[in-house]
């Protein structure tokens, strides 16, 4: 390896990749055949750049023919070799189409390098002369080398050296002076946080970030009717053919699929996956699928159907088609019983117990007789054998050592969509390729933990020789201080220590809607989060920090007093109310304002009041006069007045007119002539990052819950512009944070509950 040119360390690496160096010994024995021991360093690059990037070794020694007989001496010509031999998976190829792609005999003269480069700098004459040697004369050569694709790149940066010297003459002393740089504009934070929602497939002002990254994952994805591109993808000799009729159905248009199972709620990991899945067809020009993933009718319920359109709605994505597995178990029959046909699977009657795990014993019925193992089938669907006698296996092994996956089981459970029909059921192994196949998805986008899964996805679509899409894995998003499984928040549920799934403590996604975070907050998250192949685990703070950046946009002001203190204006200027107007948002007053009544009763909180200030304290206190938010009064304490106990449960004051008052300290909120409210104050479920860690939690999840993650104040006020809002509208109490309408809301008694603090907690970062 050093005797083509490789340093002793790349040569020490390349032996420590034995593919690479078996490909590269294979490529070096094949020249030296051909052109003799002594082989010169660019001939050594171009063989080692062909084993490293060469997908498919049966190509080697046809591209190592023509570097060897000097007819590929570019790596410009490799590249295009290589993406030709990887873009055509059948053989025999064209020879006369791929020299044409290569550049193969293509003989580019000095004098057309000349040329060419002389007319770019005739096109850019006058820039040139004004910036002289600022200007980008990268531009020169790449347009010269797009009119010669095939030129030696070296050459053109020679040719554009010297006609730029000798339009320009030799640098002066400003030539040399650092161009200074252009400030970018960026973008107002509110234009940041637009977020149409539109039907999937049209691509609007939606949070920029998420676009351009499922944009950019564009690059690395194929596009449609490429899947042979894919790395692994495997090609049979009816693969070009199916393709052909994926893209005259589906015109060359990318398709997704969102695939829950609907046995449960979804939850914040859901949320990047539909942010994943409905957003890179939309950043593409696509459309996505919601399919429900029903095949396992005694978990399913039809609450779970409605709750998960729902969040993908809020989120804002409108499915191209709402699909169900079960819309395809006809066909799906159909296909297993030519999967049995085709000698691919059998019948088995292991146990569940026995097929576990990973070196389970293999079935003593593998080979059992085509004809046999169709009866057996036959007799499943019939419903003669029990649950867990027979199951329908695949002749296969997964990438993670699991052999012969099930691809129909039995089950006596009426299903919510096709009644008793069926008493035997397809699994996911079985039916998700093949759904996708049906659809003509393009891009299957799933979760890490399914790359094992995805030989069989590839090996189950071409058993049966139907068209196969392409799955790609990416990082699983979790979050800390919760538990997302369902068979965890169904324990939470049943010991009471949270009211339903929604609970605002969870982090499903109707929890979250409740407790009043946006559905742009949650994108932006996972916009944030980014597209990764690593699983990404997050602090919740983070996602308030979302929920806080669009609220303070969206969300209009209001004011509230949690633990009232009845504050008595002895000298009020009026007999009757008077009606204060209050900006619905301070920062930008062209947004309206709202109405509330000024009174000579009014509320503050408890906490705005000392009988003795303390160095620091600027609210409320004898001798210490405070304002009242916009009502351009500043009060002062007269009486205090206590109960037996000593508590003081009354202040009487007297106010004046800011304009003439010395100006106060601080200016606190006040509710007058208010509406009694319940006011939910909520703080993590659990007291450690992982509840769900025994070496974190020995007592398991449960025995780590917060006791003070709820806070119920029954007594709160609020003021009267609130008084018409309904379940989900969402305000910012002033100086108190965010809160959302919650549907427990009554005639006569608003509840709300508090989304996220107006900063953040610097003990939670």
């Amino acid at each position: 390896f050093t005797g083509i040119g490789l340093s002793e360390a790349k040569a020490r690496e390349t032996l420590r990749n034995g593919a690479l160096s078996a490909l590269l010994r294979r490529a070096v024995l094949q020249a030296r055949s051909a052109l003799g021991p002594a082989l010169d360093k660019a001939t050594g690059t171009l063989l080692y750049n062909t084993a490293a990037r060469l997908k498919d070794p049966k190509h080697l020694g046809f591209l190592v023919g023509y570097i060897a007989r000097r007819e590929i001496l570019t790596d410009l010509q490799l590249s295009a070799a290589l993406e030709y031999v990887r873009s055509h998976p059948l053989e025999p190829l064209d020879v006369a189409d791929f020299e044409r792609a290569c550049g193969v005999g293509v003989c580019i003269t000095p004098e057309q390098i000349e040329e060419a480069v002389e007319a770019v700098i005739s096109k850019h004459r006058a820039a040139l002369l004004a910036e002289r040697y600022h200007f980008n004369m990268g531009l020169l050569m790449g347009e010269a080398r797009n009119q010669l694709r095939w030129a030696d790149g070296k050459t053109i940066k020679n040719e554009v050296d010297l006609q730029v010297l000798h339009l320009l003459g030799p640098k002066t002393e400003a030539d040399l002076e650092k161009k200074p740089k252009v400030a970018k504009a960026r973008l107002a934070p509110a234009e940041k946080q637009k977020v149409a929602v539109l039907e999937n497939g049209d691509i609007g002002a939606e949070t920029q970030s998420l676009l351009e990254q499922l944009r950019g994952e564009a690059l690395k994805f194929h596009k449609p009717g490429e899947n042979y591109k894919t790395e692994g993808y495997v090609v049979t000799p009816n693969t070009m053919a199916l393709l052909k009729q994926h893209l005259a159905i589906t015109g060359g248009q990318v398709r997704t699929r969102f695939p829950p199972e609907p046995n449960g709620i979804l939850h914040i990991g859901h949320a990047k996956a539909i942010n994943f899945n409905f957003g890179y067809a939309k950043a593409n020009g696509g459309v996505c699928f919601l399919r429900y993933d029903d095949t396992n009718p005694e978990k399913e319920e039809e609450k779970y159907f409605t709750a998960i359109r729902e969040m993908v709605e809020w989120l804002g994505y409108q499915p191209y088609a709402v699909t169900h597995a079960s819309d395809y178990f006809d066909q799906l029959y159909t296909w297993a019983l030519e999967l049995i046909c085709r000698g691919h699977a059998y019948v088995c009657h292991q146990k569940v117990e026995e097929i576990k795990g990973h070196n389970p014993p293999p079935s003593p019925w593998r080979d059992r007789p085509v004809e046999e193992s169709l009866l057996l089938f036959e007799d499943m669907r019939k419903g003669k054998f029990g649950e867990g006698e027979a199951t329908l296996r695949m002749k296969l092994v997964m990438e993670d050592g699991k052999m012969d996956p099930v691809a129909y089981r039995v089950k006596f459970t009426p299903h919510h969509r096709t009644g008793d029909k069926w008493c035997i059921y397809p699994t996911y192994d079985y039916t998700h390729c093949l759904c996708d196949s049906i659809e003509h998805i393009t891009h299957s986008l799933c979760t890490k933990e399914f790359q094992a899964r995805r030989s069989s996805y590839f090996w189950l679509c071409n058993a049966l020789d139907v068209y196969c899409p392409v799955q790609w894995e990416y990082g699983r998003l979790n979050l800390l201080y919760t538990v997302v499984s369902k068979r965890k928040i169904i324990r939470l549920v049943e010991t009471g220590a949270v009211r339903d799934w929604d609970d605002p403590r969870l982090f499903t996604l109707t929890a979250l809607r409740r407790r009043g975070f946006p559905p742009e907050a949650i994108n932006n998250f996972c916009a944030r989060v980014g597209v990764t192949v690593a699983q990404a685990t997050m602090e919740p703070h983070l996602l308030e920090a979302c929920a806080r950046e669009v609220l303070n946009e969206h969300a209009p002001r209001a004011m509230a007093v949690l633990e009232p203190l009845k504050v008595t204006i002895t000298n009020f200027p009026s007999p009757k109310a008077l009606e204060v107007l209050v900006p619905n948002f301070p920062a930008d007053e062209s947004r309206g304002f709202h109405k509330v009544p000024f009174h000579q009763i009014v509320y503050i909180e408890e906490t705005d009041f000392r009988e003795e200030a303390d160095k620091g304290y600027k609210r409320l206190a004898p001798g210490q006069p405070v304002g009242l938010r916009h009502t351009g009064y500043v009060i002062a304490i007269q009486n205090v007045i206590k109960d037996v106990s000593g508590r003081v449960i009354e202040l009487e004051v007297t106010c004046t007119k800011s304009d003439v008052a010395e100006k106060p300290k601080a200016f606190i909120h006040w509710v007058s002539v208010p509406l009694a409210c319940e006011v939910r104050l909520y703080e993590r479920l659990f007291l450690h990052k992982n509840p769900e860690d025994p070496s974190e939690v020995p007592g398991g999840f449960l025995s780590d819950l917060n006791p003070d993650s709820l806070r119920v104040v029954h007594n709160a006020l609020v003021d009267s512009s609130v008084q018409s809002a309904r379940p989900f509208d969402k305000f910012q109490f002033e100086r108190l944070g965010y809160f959302s309408v919650d549907p427990d809301s009554e005639q006569g008694k608003m509840v709300f509950n508090r989304t996220v603090t107006l900063k953040e907690d610097p003990g939670k970062a």
